[in-house]
């Protein structure tokens, strides 16, 4: 393999671990672009990939790995007269560094995809009867890390009547407190569904 090729070879396996490092993110991912972009429906398409990100987490170490052994390995020298070929930025260990270092940024998105979303909850609504209060849980299928709890709280946040809301991913509910005069479990219900994930109201059994 001459040099030429090595370079070729390198870029290939540098594509191909940025590639499932952003595959190993999008369930994460599209929670955030769905808030941004304002369709919530989207929040759970690729909510399945969870299970999967483990091994594709693991893939991608692999293939970066094997690409910075590739690049630091001593290549055989060729005696010739002919003049060095200029190496191109991407195949340099610069480059190899960057594309490192946004592989990781992927990976490690679910640990900071909150930073993406605001903490602000539902104005208070004063003077409130508390026998106009209601409370319910719901248990939500489908959430799988930060950026889920947030699409489906932008959601429940979009109702008049919420007074409260707490989404959890790991323990899989979101427990809301709103105003029976104004809001019905239904459109809860309906309101967390239209973010792709599923949502059942807890039995009172559940809950003690």
């Amino acid at each position: 393999m001459n040099k030429q090729q090595k370079n070729n070879s390198d870029t290939k396996w540098l594509g191909a671990g940025l590639g499932v490092a952003f595959i190993a993110s999008l369930c994460c991912i599209t929670p955030v672009l769905a808030i941004l972009a304002g369709t919530s429906g989207i929040a759970s398409t690729f909510s399945f990939m969870d299970p999967f990100r483990p091994y594709l987490i693991g893939l991608t170490v692999l293939l970066l790995g094997f690409a910075w052994y590739q690049k630091l390995k001593p290549s055989k020298e060729i005696d010739c007269e002919c003049d060095p070929e200029e190496a191109r930025f991407t195949q340099s260990k610069s480059f190899l560094g960057i594309v490192t270092v946004v592989a990781a940024l992927l990976l490690a998105f679910p640990n900071y995809s909150h930073w993406f979303f605001s903490d602000a909850q539902p104005a208070q609504i004063q003077y409130v009867s508390e026998a106009d209060v209601e409370r319910v849980t719901f248990t939500v299928k489908g959430m799988t890390c930060a950026g889920c709890e947030a699409s489906v709280k932008n959601e429940l946040g979009k109702l008049d009547g919420i007074l409260e809301s707490e989404v959890s991913y790991d323990s899989g509910t979101a427990t809301v407190s709103y105003l029976r005069t104004k809001l019905t479990e239904k459109e809860l219900q309906d309101a967390i569904n239209k973010t792709g994930f599923t949502a059942d109201v807890q039995q009172e059994e559940e809950n003690e």
